[in-house]
This record gives structure tokens, sequence and C-alpha cells, in this order.
């Protein structure tokens, strides 16, 4: 693919991380936007970085703010399987407390990624994934379309708690 003529190819990503890492989720955030690699023949860096996004500042649901550790960023052009190899190789204060959630453009979920044992390990299945058929609707068809004005099906009973009547 010719990257020189896209627009972008973004990938979501999140980093969960205990309050003892915060120096090195700013700082594995901060380098992403300064030399991270890129998809392709592209110079490094210059994709994007990750921001705190559970300080007091931002807004959830909920009546509370949020008791974690959460950054977060739209990266362009990133190479994915370079940030998750640079994530295992850091030296985290608390390893079994930090997780890396990946999505990349055209994918439907997201990849989790922990460090056990000193490995690096993807917890979020792998399959089926995406282009598998047995995924669901075809990319590009959205599953808000089946029944054309109904709710999905999902959300037909999203407030029937089970054993609530």
């Amino acid at each position: 693919m010719d990257w020189g003529m896209r627009v972008s190819w973004v990938a979501n990503v999140m980093l969960s991380v205990g309050p003892e890492d915060r120096p090195n989720a700013e700082a594995f955030g901060g380098c992403l936007d300064e030399e991270c690699p890129r998809l392709d023949a592209m110079r490094p860096g210059g994709c994007g970085n990750l921001r705190l996004i559970t300080d007091a500042d931002n807004r959830w649901g909920g009546h509370k703010n949020p008791e974690c550790e959460v950054h977060a960023g739209a990266l362009n052009h990133v190479g994915l399987a370079a940030v998750v190899k640079h994530f295992g190789s850091l030296a985290w204060h608390n390893p079994n407390a930090v997780q890396l959630f990946v999505m990349d453009q055209e994918e439907s979920f997201f990849r989790v990624w922990m460090i056990r044992n000193s490995a690096l390990r993807q917890y979020a299945p792998s399959s089926p994934d995406e282009e598998d058929e047995e995924f669901g609707p075809p990319l590009g068809r959205s599953r808000r379309l089946e029944g054309r004005g109904s709710p999905p099906r999902d959300a037909r009973n999203a407030c029937s708690w089970p054993g609530s009547g």
C-alpha cells in the first residue's frame, strides 16, 4: 500500500498502569510521538502520543471520578507490533499491573497485552478476528442496520437485568 497517498491509518491505544508507573507511562506515551516506528518506510515519530484520561478534568459516566491511571491516544500510521514489543521491554515498577489495549484501524475489538512472569502475553482472544466469516457482519455494515429502524438485537433488553423480572 502506498502510505504516502493515504490520509490516515488510526490505531486506538490505551495503557493502564498503577500510580507508581505513571512516570513510565508518560515517558512511553511521549516516545511514541518522538521516535515510534511507523508503517512501511515512513520516517519514525510523529504518530501521536498518549495522555492521561483519568485525571479530575476528564468526564466519565457515573457519579464518581475514575480510580485508575489510563493513558490513551489515537495514533496515526503507528507500527503496532513495535509498540507492543517496546511495551513488553520496559522496566515497569509493577509489571503485573500494566495493561496495553490496542485496536488497529478496521479492527473491531481491543487486543489486550499484559506482562506475566517477565513475558509479554496477549490476553484477549485473537480469533475469530475480523476476517473470519463467523465474526459478524461484513466490514462496513453496521449491526445497527439489522431490522432497519428497530434497535439492534442486544439493545432491546439492555436494561433487563437477569433476575429482575
